[in-house]
């Protein structure tokens, strides 16, 4: 067996992350709880950035860093969303006592 036939490719990458994202938009349809759901979708974030970074490293390997500059403002982005977020479901919680979404039916409070 040669050592080639062990090193991963561009569609095992792909298929990882389409797998996660998959994972992440089944947690952001079925969970009812809204820290599950940013959750959910941060991991839908990380399967994009795999995509991306494994993209640049197999389409333009020569020495180009697109895909690790977007990464980086995916990730930039991802870390605003999240504070804000949780910064949200804490007011939340505070006015409501419960960050079920099912009951959050109302902006009004």
């Amino acid at each position: 067996m040669s050592a080639t036939a062990l090193v991963p490719g561009l569609s095992h990458y792909l298929f990882l992350s389409v797998f996660l994202f998959c994972v992440g938009l089944y947690g952001v349809v079925t969970r009812r709880n809204a820290v599950a759901i940013l959750m959910s979708i941060e991991l839908m974030f990380n399967s994009v950035i795999l995509a991306l970074i494994s993209f640049n490293h197999f389409v333009a390997p020569v020495a180009t860093y697109n895909g690790q500059i977007f990464a980086i403002f995916i990730i930039t982005v991802a870390a605003a969303e999240a504070a804000v977020g949780l910064a949200l479901m804490i007011a939340i919680f505070r006015s409501r006592e419960t960050i079920n979404v099912g009951e959050l039916n109302r902006l009004k409070w």
